[in-house]
C-alpha cells in the first residue's frame, strides 16, 4: 500500500478533470465534514444511493448552517430490508435528482476537508464507484472513522475475548449524547459529527473510555 503522500500524487495525477483539482488543496484548518448515505440495499457494487447528507466541523462547532441534502433518483430496485432502515420507497425517491448532477455540489461542499463517518468505508465505496466512472478516482479525502476512535478509547488494551459493542446506538448511549428520531442521512450525519467531537475531545484530554465489569471479565468466562 503507498504512503498516503504517495497515493495523493498518484490519485491526483489520474484525475480526469482538473475543475476538481481543488480536491488536492490543503484542507481549511481545523476543519471537516461529517457524511452519510442512505443506499437501496448493501451490495456495494449494485445497489444505489437514494440520498446524501453532510454537515461541516470547525474546532469544536458543528457548523449546521452549513449542511448538504439531496435525495437521489436510483436506477436499482429497493430492498425491502433497505427501506425498514431508512424508510425511504420508491416512491419517495422517483422525484429525485440524477447522482451526476448531485456529486458535483457534494464535492464542491466538501472540498479537501477530511471526512468523518460512521463505517464510512462503505459510504465512500458507494460513492467512489461513480467518481472512478467520472473523475477516474475515488474520494481522495483524509477519513476518520468515528467507530475507531471509539474503539481506542474504549477497548484498545481490553483482553482477547471481551465484548465489544460498535453499534451506532451504544456509541450515542456511552457519550451521553441524545438520538435524533428521525432516521435520515442528515440526522445520522449530524449525530455523527457529534460523536466526532466528543470522542476528540477524550482523546485530546488523554482521557479512556471504561469498561464494565462484564466486558473485562468476558474474555475469562468465555471459555
Amino acid at each position: 500500500m503507498l504512503p498516503p503522500s504517495l497515493r495523493r500524487r498518484w490519485l491526483r495525477y489520474r484525475l480526469k478533470d482538473p475543475n476538481y483539482a481543488f480536491l488536492f488543496d490543503p484542507p481549511p484548518p481545523d476543519e471537516a465534514v461529517s457524511f452519510d448515505c442512505e443506499t437501496t440495499g448493501l451490495d456495494r457494487a449494485r445497489d444505489d444511493i437514494v440520498s446524501i447528507a453532510a454537515v461541516r466541523i470547525k474546532g469544536n462547532r458543528i457548523l449546521t448552517s452549513q449542511r448538504f441534502e439531496a435525495v437521489v433518483r436510483p436506477t436499482a430496485r429497493m430492498n425491502p430490508e433497505a427501506i425498514k432502515i431508512h424508510g425511504l420507497r420508491e416512491r419517495d425517491v422517483a422525484m429525485g435528482r440524477a447522482l451526476a448532477d448531485v456529486l458535483p455540489q457534494f464535492l464542491r461542499f466538501v472540498g479537501s476537508r477530511p471526512l468523518v463517518g460512521y463505517y464510512l468505508e462503505f459510504d465512500c465505496a458507494m460513492v467512489d464507484r461513480y467518481l472512478r466512472r467520472w473523475l477516474g478516482i475515488g474520494l481522495p479525502n483524509e477519513r476518520r472513522e468515528v467507530s475507531g476512535l471509539y474503539y481506542d478509547l474504549k477497548y484498545h488494551d481490553a483482553p482477547p475475548g471481551s465484548h465489544v459493542d460498535l453499534t451506532f446506538a451504544a456509541i450515542l448511549a456511552e457519550l451521553d449524547l441524545p438520538r435524533v428520531d428521525q432516521h435520515d442521512a442528515y440526522a445520522d450525519a449530524l449525530m455523527t459529527a457529534m460523536i466526532y467531537l466528543r470522542l476528540s475531545d477524550l482523546k485530546q484530554r488523554g482521557q479512556r473510555l471504561a469498561r464494565s465489569v462484564y466486558q473485562s471479565r468476558a474474555a475469562f468466562t468465555a471459555g
